[in-house]
């Protein structure tokens, strides 16, 4: 009996993990926030808005670190595109026209910018259990994924 009821236990709360999941993937507009993530020892915030054409865009809002060994605000001096190369990290549109895939239950069809190494991936994202959203992005067989925490909706 004590085993039949373990075993029902660890059931419901693994549903309850999955459902959790489940609805947070199930609606594109859950994706819009603030949220704070960590990537290669960066500690960054950055926020996710829907546009008018019903696409969403991320963008760097802050770092912990901004400014260089001298002091100078840090620039996104690896991007391939010139004309942006005089932005401020914590000002840098990490992607945008991502759209939700009903389907899926998740957010594609479009690229990540990666400022830490200069270069494009194509870009997916979604919800896990602990609600934390993992972003990945990938070239051809290669691939990236990291979390972010949504500290604001």
């Amino acid at each position: 009996m004590k085993k039949l009821f373990t075993t029902l236990v660890i059931t419901m709360f693994a549903f309850t993990g999955l459902m959790a999941q489940s609805a947070l993937n199930n609606a594109g507009d859950n994706i819009v926030g603030t949220y704070q993530g960590l990537q290669n020892g960066d500690a960054f915030k950055a926020t996710i808005v829907k546009l008018d054409d019903g696409t969403y865009q991320g963008q760097i809002i802050w770092m912990e670190n901004p400014n260089d060994a001298n002091g100078n605000k840090r620039l996104d001096t690896k991007n391939p595109d010139e004309s942006l190369r005089n932005v401020p990290c914590d000002q840098i549109v990490l992607f945008s026209g991502l759209k939700y895939n009903a389907k899926k239950h998740r957010w594609d069809g479009t690229k990540i910018y990666d400022p830490q190494r200069g270069m494009r991936a194509k870009m997916t994202a979604e919800f896990k259990e602990d609600g934390k959203l993992e972003i990945s992005g990938s070239v051809l067989l290669i691939s990236e994924s990291v979390l972010w925490e949504k500290i604001e909706k």
